[in-house]
């Protein structure tokens, strides 16, 4: 079964199991939006495919840059990471 890690937590939580708060974004501003909600000074911004190695894997028009797990520490860098991971195809 493939399905992403947002789903799983879902299910997981449906039966009870503790996982860790999270939210998924379509935009730029409603990772932020998400990031506003959950608090905290360290956010991780995560692209969802079905494969492993989303932080080692990289953007198809940036095989240079970040790969699709990220940490990082404001809002603002929570929205501008997420840009640069939606609509981008991870390798």
């Amino acid at each position: 079964m493939n399905i992403h890690e947002y789903q799983a937590k879902d299910l997981l939580r449906g039966y009870g199991v503790a996982v860790p708060r999270g939210g998924v974004a379509f935009t730029p501003e409603e990772a932020e939006s998400v990031a506003r909600e959950l608090g905290g000074p360290v956010w991780v911004v995560k692209s969802q495919i079905h494969a492993g190695g989303r932080g080692a894997g990289r953007f198809q028009d940036n095989p240079a840059g970040k790969g699709g797990v990220r940490v990082v520490k404001s809002i603002e860098d929570v929205g501008k990471n997420a840009a640069e991971m939606l609509n981008h195809v991870l390798v």
